[in-house]
């Protein structure tokens, strides 16, 4: 598990070819790794990513042809830059929210504009999502956490800070450019709950309810 509140922005060093998967090296840059082992969690631009091995400026991690598919790490080249986040600990201060580095699907960024000193992002994303998202909510985009601004149909809106923007890759992003998003798990496990609820006790009502709120086919 993590926060969502970006530790460092390191850089991928190389992406290997290995066993039908891909091997990356990445320079963790000022991210503390001397109390970190082998087998250890960190994510990466909100990918949870196990280190297989340390160098000394970083670590190397294994990326499953699945991941690299449904995720934007299949569009990182040697040199780009990433967000990263440590496994959270008993003791870490849990300043964003709880985010599980397991991505649900890609959003595109479709519009930025000035809105003080922050920055409003808007991004869509696929209608099978749109539903977890709600207004004043959590989402994580590219393993950090951020309240939603807005919502319309599957568009959200975020606004970035300075101190955000500066200190994570929104700062490199631009119109279309794809992001990791996960949603709020609480919402993922409402669904589950709700839905397995409405099936023991037979209330169609409900039932209805929440296929015409797109969490299940009617």
């Amino acid at each position: 598990m993590f926060t969502g509140i970006i530790q460092a922005v390191g850089q991928i060093q190389k992406m290997e070819q290995k066993g039908g998967d891909m091997r990356l090296t990445l320079d963790t840059a000022d991210l503390p790794l001397d109390d970190s082992d082998l087998g250890d969690s960190i994510a990466v631009n909100g990918v949870c990513l196990t280190a297989v091995e340390y160098t000394g400026i970083g670590f190397v991690a294994d990326v499953s042809q699945e991941t690299l598919g449904t995720t934007s790490l299949g569009q990182l080249k040697p040199g780009s830059e990433v967000n990263l986040e440590k496994a959270l600990t008993l003791n870490t201060a849990l300043g964003g929210h709880l985010v599980s580095g397991h991505v649900d699907g890609l959003g595109t960024l479709l519009s930025m504009r000035n809105d003080g000193r922050s920055i409003r992002y808007e991004f869509s994303v696929p209608q099978q999502l749109a539903h977890y998202i709600a207004e004043k909510g959590s989402v994580t985009i590219d393993g950090t956490s951020l309240t939603v601004n807005h919502v319309d149909s599957n568009k959200f809106g975020v606004n970035i800070v300075p101190h955000t923007r500066e200190n994570t890759i929104f700062r490199h992003y631009k119109i279309n450019t794809q992001v990791n998003i996960e949603v709020d798990i609480i919402a993922r496990y409402l669904e589950r709950l709700l839905t397995g609820q409405a099936v023991e006790t037979g209330d169609h009502q409900l039932l209805q309810k929440l296929a015409e709120s797109g969490f299940i086919k009617s």
